[in-house]
């Protein structure tokens, strides 16, 4: 067909294929005149610079060659020497393009399928576009669909402008769907992908509950309550954390509703998992305390250095406290963040004990006293030989049975003890190479130069390429479970801070960073809590019923 044939018919298609598509008209004309483009290559070569431009209103369709000007002509097809555009145009300059119209193209059978190719394929990409653009900033948002196709486990569904995919994990177990189904999900990810936008789904996700109590809870909805953290073992059992911001309104009422119907639309959606509302608190040890219900605790000791609580609990409430398979006191670590060691009240006594005897021992054997002398230091709260060598004198007098004389002698002991043990530990540090400018990091002892040496940090640039966590250790979740990896300074109680200033001391040794840097990094830190805190002022100005 001729292309300056039926120009509004061609305009008509155009608009449509854009209706049906949804997407803009602009872009249909401009794919149009792409494959005419790549037509009329194939017909005047590829290497002419061709350009079709289709007038939206009219339908015309003109075909132009640009030539760039040059000084030096090498390629007739798309180039024009200077002279000969000046006589075209006298106003043209070297880089500049001349215009020059060709005539109009008919389309054989072979350029017109390559022409139909090229729209089919723009316009395919303009849709993937629009679909990305719109999904893309629905990530965190529950949707509706129906299910188009179950493929291997993993059920495709029909969104309407788009396709999600729900993958078999991400399904609560014993799930079936099938075909025509409708199904809501979670939209926890959209990726830009060779085949087009990929929108993944979730009815596992923790934020899948969150949303779903924040549908059938107003007060959620209006921000007066906030969920602060959900924890989940889908299609068993689950703990979701909230608070209110007015007094007057209970937040586990407020969830649970008239005789259970919000909590049980809720429980409906997720197929019969069992959900714990708890208050959320503040205070770590309280909000712990919680989290386990229904079990009672009777004591809890934290260590918030390494987010860590150990909770006591009656030996007839162990079981209830762990849960089936643990599951009780995994949700309650996922729900609050801390790692939680369950002892009964027999176990914490038995450790308590061997501690005791731990430490008479070392006291023992350290100061070279008899068994009472070292139960009666370890009774009194002393853990250490450092503490006994450096405490007050009169406090270490003032134990019953000690006197003066006494209490001098047991320190004079510790003392030398500790400088035997110092001489050990730095004969040891120099055998295995570690250099003495190490020991003028702030906090750093010869025993933990021992430790860097048998760990082969030898040198301050040893030092000041290690990471924190090579130092303190870190943890990782390995199937909900949390895994602890030592560090080289475990064993010394170095929390992360003192790491993380030694390593920056290191640094600043040999000349990896200097002081500007830092004061750089500090400003712009202090800035952000700057930030932050205005934040937090505005959000604890507004109004009770105001979303946060």
């Amino acid at each position: 067909m001729a292309v300056s044939a039926n120009k509004l018919e061609l305009l008509q298609i155009a608009d449509a294929v854009a209706r049906e598509k949804l997407i803009d008209k602009e872009i249909v004309i401009g794919a149009m005149a792409d494959a005419i483009q790549k037509a009329a290559k194939s017909r005047y070569g590829q290497e002419t610079n061709v350009r079709a431009d289709i007038n939206a209103k009219t339908g015309e369709i003109k075909l132009q060659r640009l030539m760039e000007v040059v000084e030096e002509l090498e390629n007739t097809d798309n180039q024009i020497a200077f002279e000969d555009a000046r006589a075209k145009n006298p106003d043209a300059q070297i880089g500049d393009f001349i215009a020059e119209p060709l005539p109009p193209l008919d389309f054989g059978r072979i350029a017109a399928q390559s022409a139909k190719q090229v729209i089919v394929q723009k316009v395919r990409e303009a849709e993937r576009d629009k679909q990305y653009e719109e999904f893309k900033d629905r990530v965190g948002e529950i949707v509706n669909g129906t299910v188009k196709r179950v493929e291997y486990g993993n059920v495709v569904v029909d969104l309407g402008r788009g396709e999600g995919i729900i993958r078999r994990d991400e399904l609560i177990p014993r799930e079936m769907y099938r075909y025509g189904d409708r199904v809501r999900a979670f939209i926890y990810d959209v990726r830009r992908e060779q085949r087009g936008p990929q929108i993944f789904l979730s009815r596992t996700h923790p934020q899948f509950m969150a949303k779903l109590f924040q549908m059938e809870v107003p007060e959620i909805y209006d921000g007066i309550i906030e969920i602060k953290s959900v924890a989940r073992d889908p299609g068993s059992r689950a703990k979701i954390a909230v608070i209110s911001r007015d007094s007057a309104i209970d937040p586990v009422g407020a969830c649970v509703g008239m005789r259970g119907s919000r909590v049980q639309a809720v429980v409906g959606e997720l197929q019969g998992e069992k959900i714990d509302i708890i208050p959320w608190q503040p205070d770590p040890a309280s909000f712990i305390v919680n989290a386990l219900q229904p079990a009672e605790v009777a004591k809890v000791v934290l260590d918030e250095d390494a987010e860590r609580i150990e909770v006591v609990v009656p030996d007839e409430q162990l079981s209830l406290a762990i849960g089936r398979r643990g599951q009780n006191v995994r949700l309650a670590s996922q729900l609050t963040g801390w790692d939680i060691d369950i002892l009964t009240e027999d176990e914490e006594s038995a450790r308590r004990q061997k501690e005791f005897t731990e430490r008479t021992q070392l006291f023992m054997e350290a100061l070279d006293v008899d068994e009472m002398v070292g139960q009666v230091l370890a009774s009194e709260g002393f853990s250490s030989i450092e503490e006994v060598a450096y405490v007050d004198a009169e406090e270490v007098s003032s134990i019953e049975g000690f006197d003066e004389d006494t209490a001098a002698e047991i320190q004079t002991r510790a003392r030398e003890y500790l400088e035997r043990i110092e001489a050990e530990n730095d004969a040891k540090r120099i055998e295995l190479g570690v250099v003495d400018e190490i020991r003028e990091i702030p906090g750093v002892t010869t025993a933990m130069m021992v430790a860097l040496g048998e760990d082969g940090v030898k040198t301050m640039e040893d030092f000041a390429g290690c990471a924190v966590d090579d130092l303190v250790g870190w943890r990782e979740r390995v199937e909900g479970e949390t895994k602890i990896h030592d560090g080289i300074f475990t064993p010394f109680g170095t929390t992360r801070a003192e790491a993380e200033e030694m390593v920056l001391s290191a640094r600043l040794t040999v000349g990896w960073i200097t002081e500007e840097d830092l004061a750089a990094e500090y400003e712009e830190e202090g800035a952000e809590l700057a930030e932050g805190a205005e934040a937090v002022a505005a959000d604890a100005d507004a109004p009770a019923g105001a979303p946060a």
